[in-house]
This record gives structure tokens, C-alpha cells and sequence, in this order.
């Protein structure tokens, strides 16, 4: 498992940290290390990769909403970050979409909250079936589209403000 996310995630981080050691699973902390204020997204990405390449198995982002971290972690082909808020969506995450980042708000979800969500993320299996078909679209989504230099001009040329 690896974890990761800025300022306002650092003390749900350190929680979950030690609850997932505490339970026997090897856990992997990407940042941030302290409480500075610092940006998500290397961490969120880091992250990410770290999951996309087969490193750990799955990924945990956190931050003040969960939802830039969600977005982040997005960014990296094969990831299926979900933002969750309650164990719920979790299963749901896990079982419909297969996904292998969770995101949290350390803003918005207290960490006893956070921890029943994480239990429900890592017990809840993929349910498969009609599901993969979803998922396969997806993925030849990425495929398709993550090397046409249309989309990649469109993106850094998005108007500030």
C-alpha cells in the first residue's frame, strides 16, 4: 500500500500509516513528510505510479477535500482513483470500478470515519462480469488517446483563470 498527500492530509495519513502497519500490511509513505504547506501533486502521482507499475497494490491519496489528490492520481494511465466519504462508496469503488487509489479529505473525514472506509476498500473484491467491459473502454480510452499530440496540445493550452 502506498500513501501519499500534502499538508492537509499529513496527520489521516499517519493514522491510516500505522492502523494499515498495525494490521500487518506493508505500507509504503511517499510524502509529505511534515506539516509545511506544500502541493499534492507529486505525491498524488507518485503515488500512482507506484501502483500503476506493480510496486503495491493499491494507493491511498489524501488531502484537505480528497478531490485535486483524486484528480491527480487520475493522471496516470491505468489508475482508477476514487474519492470516497463513506465505506459505501468504497465497496462500490472497489466492487463496480475495480479502483486501485482511494482518495480522502483529511478535511472531511475523521479518521475513525477513514478508517472504516479504508477497511471497506481493501476487503471489498472486484466483482467482475459486465464490469470489465466498462472498464476495458476505458482503458482503450487511454491507449488511444494518451499519445495523439491533439489532446496533448489542448490540455497545455487550457486558458488560465
Amino acid at each position: 500500500m502506498a500513501l501519499g498527500g500534502d499538508h492537509a492530509g499529513f496527520e489521516l495519513k499517519g493514522v491510516l500509516r500505522e492502523a494499515l502497519r498495525a494490521r500487518g500490511c506493508v505500507v509504503t509513505d511517499l510524502g509529505t513528510h511534515t506539516r509545511a504547506t506544500t502541493d499534492y501533486p507529486p505525491y498524488c502521482l507518485a503515488v500512482g505510479e507506484a501502483v500503476a507499475a506493480g510496486r503495491v497494490d493499491w494507493g491511498i491519496v489524501l488531502g484537505g477535500s480528497g478531490q485535486g489528490e483524486q484528480i491527480a492520481a487520475n493522471k496516470v494511465r491505468g489508475i482508477r482513483a476514487a474519492l470516497c466519504h463513506d465505506p459505501h462508496m468504497a465497496q462500490l469503488a472497489r466492487r463496480h470500478n475495480d479502483a486501485n487509489v482511494l482518495a480522502m479529505g483529511g478535511r472531511i473525514v475523521a479518521a475513525v470515519l477513514a478508517l472504516d472506509i479504508v477497511e471497506a476498500f481493501i476487503t471489498t473484491e472486484f466483482e467482475a462480469g459486465r464490469h470489465v467491459r466498462r472498464l476495458n473502454l476505458i482503458r482503450e480510452y487511454e491507449e488511444r488517446t494518451s499519445e495523439e499530440p491533439s489532446v496533448r496540445a489542448r490540455l497545455r493550452t487550457r486558458p488560465a483563470g
